[in-house]
């Protein structure tokens, strides 16, 4: 509660404009890190068709405010030119990036808009971090969470919908612990508008408000995000054209949401078990929490992350299981918050609240282990020179130039980001599509093939279905329907 009369605290604002400066650089080096990583991973023909032209095609096209048809993933999918994003995932919330393609039309507006966007989480969990353990805890916890290995996987693996969810969760926790309920709310129902499974978080915080005591507030976002799941998943996602069997990673447990649920009832023991039945669901796991040294199970901000948690662990999908990709990014900022308020319920069990070298202590530790990870996920690569230079760039540049504006084009994985900005972007497959172009890599895997053998072999087919080869140098092929 806040002070009256003479004696009346500063204002809280007035506090933190003395560290604007401090954390703004904070947020600003981890921004340009971000971007850096990304950006040189396009430049040199590391990207991927699947999944950074599957956003830019949804967000150029909202910047022409036309629906956001994504042709390469209709394509692939055998649902045509004209499939739209929402059919795949539920994630209108694209359509805020916009803008910036009028500023520059292409997918590194997409990777410096990502590395914008999770660096802005940094002030919110300062100012947590702040309120609950002090100033020098925390700049140590925002630096932690800037080199996290979540946000490193995230930022190195192309653009997703992930990139609002951070910053979202942040506003949402430390809004609402500053007693600021009304924006707190609005940033949770805005994380509706990021994807379909984000309901499970709404219901996820739902079961914090009512562990901590604000039960009706609880139960309206429960509410919120039980609806919100209904839905898109049951509703929304087929009015746009899509499948709502696309995403169901349950089989083993029910055909449908009531048959897993009955399954998981059946057999209660086996369903406690089941996210830790396999190495790398524990080896996640556990990445997920040590980064707190643990400590943010101790505390109710960790129930927000469960129910996605859970999503992820309970499925039949190998690669939700992994601490690869981008998965683990829509939980970090949460579980960061969870172990800033685990150490705080942690000291007041102890009777030594007030001990400011112990919160000083876990957080550097939380700095310290941060730090300790870096070396083993994205981030490392930044350090290295290997890193900035690829053999085959300038082939795969050469066979770029070959294709002509306003084509479409069959391109291989790598180097569909290429192309994106000045054709319609196929993924070249062993399944043709009659595109007037294909540009081929027939020395080096690419998805969705065995095999290089296999491009090489697709090449053979092509050419032998009427496509003439224009270009070849260091792997890369360049075809041409005659």
């Amino acid at each position: 509660m806040a002070r009256t009369g003479a004696s009346a605290a500063p204002s809280p604002w007035k506090k933190w404009s003395g560290h604007r400066g401090r954390v703004g650089a904070v947020a600003l080096a981890a921004a340009v890190a971000y971007a850096v990583l990304g950006l040189v991973k396009l430049a040199t023909f590391r990207a991927t068709s699947f999944d950074l032209v599957i956003v830019d095609q949804a967000v150029r096209n909202y910047a022409n405010l036309r629906p956001p048809y994504i042709p390469v993933l209709g394509m692939f999918h055998g649902r045509g030119m004209e499939y739209l994003q929402l059919a795949d995932h539920f994630s209108p919330v694209y359509a805020a990036l916009a803008p910036f393609y009028w500023i520059h039309d292409g997918p590194g507006t997409l990777i410096v808009a990502q590395a914008l966007l999770f660096a802005a989480a940094i002030p919110f969990l300062w100012r947590f971090t702040r309120r609950v353990l002090g100033v020098a805890p925390a700049y140590l916890v925002s630096v932690a969470y800037a080199l996290s290995w979540p946000i490193a996987q995230a930022a190195a693996f192309d653009a997703h919908e992930v990139m609002f969810v951070p910053v979202l969760t942040a506003i949402m926790i430390e809004r609402y612990h500053a007693g600021r309920v009304p924006p707190a709310f609005v940033a949770m129902i805005a994380l509706l508008l990021v994807k379909e499974d984000m309901g499970l978080m709404v219901i996820g915080a739902g079961l914090c408000l009512i562990a901590i005591g604000d039960r009706l507030r609880g139960l309206i976002a429960m509410g919120f995000g039980l609806g919100a799941v209904l839905l898109v998943r049951g509703l929304l996602i087929t009015s746009f054209g899509g499948d709502a069997k696309d995403f169901w990673a349950y089989d083993h447990l029910g055909p449908d949401l009531p048959g897993a649920i009955m399954g998981l009832l059946r057999d209660p023991i086996a369903a406690v078990l089941l996210p830790f039945s396999d190495e790398a669901k524990v080896d996640t796991l556990f990445l997920l929490a040590w980064p707190t040294l643990l400590l943010c199970l101790l505390s109710p901000v960790s129930l927000v992350a469960l129910p996605h948690v859970l999503e992820r662990m309970l499925s039949d999908r190998g690669q939700w299981w992994q601490a690869d990709f981008q998965y683990s990014a829509f939980t970090v900022v949460i579980l960061f918050c969870a172990g800033v308020d685990g150490l705080a319920r942690l000291l007041r069990w102890a009777k030594r609240s007030d001990d400011a070298s112990l919160k000083l202590a876990w957080a550097a530790g939380a700095c310290v282990v941060a730090l300790t990870l870096v070396p083993k996920f994205a981030l490392d690569q930044l350090y290295h020179p290997g890193f900035y230079a690829e053999p085959k760039a300038a082939a795969a540049a050469a066979a770029v130039a070959q294709v002509p504006a306003g084509v479409t084009v069959e391109a291989v994985n790598s180097v569909g980001p290429a192309l994106t900005s000045k054709a319609t972007v196929l993924l070249w497959t062993a399944e043709s599509k009659g595109a007037p172009w294909v540009v081929a890599d027939v020395t080096r895997w690419e998805f969705p093939f065995g095999s290089a053998a296999d491009q090489l072999a697709e090449v053979g087919e092509l050419q032998g279905q009427g496509y003439t080869k224009v270009f070849e140098r260091d792997g890369y092929v360049v075809l041409r329907r005659t």
